[in-house]
């Protein structure tokens, strides 16, 4: 099967289906991952799927979102990375926000035994990794949790976030570029998110570089309202090279 014949196939799994995951389609094609991520990506460029963590949805679908279980085991080595190197922003002491997001559940399970800091998060998973701790001081933020990302989010998360000021936001996203800015697919996730941006003296993105790209339905920043971006190796040079000359901090791990 030629390339435009696989890609037109693979554009009719999505709209069927909702969605399309590589591996799946590698079997079904009996091709490697890479042919599949380049079809992806093809078919991202003309318009007509977005992808997304492992796999593409069809254009249009900007309100997908996989549950935190999906995210934990897509792009998990490059996740590793950047929590470990995330680690080297934490201060030696003050106050830390982690947002809620599978790499911020890998930089809370990341925090130096000795480490002595104050870490607010409205993350369940966070929480959980860090509530035995002997030098985190946690503080676990209210609302009603979202069950797809065990995330509390709504007035009370707002409220608790208005009232604090952090020496340093590490913030997770479902897609950043440029053009679109920070994206995530839940309006009441992009208001805490905007409320953690807020509560930051530094703001720390953490993103693996699948998300570059990607947008979703609901907008919470730009770019430029970051401190540093920490990404993976993955990140195109020239994408990497347009960021660095928008005034962004690009580490590639």
């Amino acid at each position: 099967m030629y390339a435009p014949e696989r890609q037109q196939e693979i554009l009719r799994l999505a709209r069927d289906g909702g969605r399309v995951d590589v591996l799946s389609l590698a079997d079904t094609f009996q091709v490697t991952a890479e042919t599949i991520r380049r079809d992806l990506k093809a078919l991202d460029r003309a318009g007509l799927v977005r992808r997304v963590h492992g796999g593409a949805i069809p254009a249009g679908r900007l309100d997908f979102e996989p549950d935190l279980a999906e995210r934990e085991s897509t792009a998990a080595d490059e996740k590793d990375r950047i929590a470990r190197a995330a680690v080297a922003e934490l201060p030696d002491e003050g106050s830390v926000v982690l947002d809620a997001g599978s790499t911020a559940v890998r930089l809370a399970g990341a925090v130096p035994l000795e480490s002595a800091l104050t870490v607010v998060t409205h993350s369940l998973p966070a929480a959980a990794r860090l509530a035995d701790h002997p030098g985190i001081d946690l503080h676990l933020v209210g609302g009603r949790v979202r069950h797809r990302t065990r995330a509390a989010v709504d007035a009370w998360a707002l409220r608790a976030y208005d009232e604090i000021r952090a020496d340093v936001v590490f913030l997770g996203t479902n897609g950043f570029s440029l053009a679109h800015g920070l994206t995530t697919p839940d309006l009441a996730e992009a208001a805490v998110k905007r409320a953690l941006v807020a509560a930051g003296r530094r703001v720390v993105l953490l993103a693996d570089s699948a998300k570059h790209g990607q947008e979703h339905f609901a907008r919470f920043g730009d770019l430029t309202d970051i401190d540093l971006l920490i990404t993976d190796t993955g990140l195109n040079p020239a994408d990497e090279v347009a960021l660095a000359a928008a005034g962004v901090e690009v580490l590639c791990v």
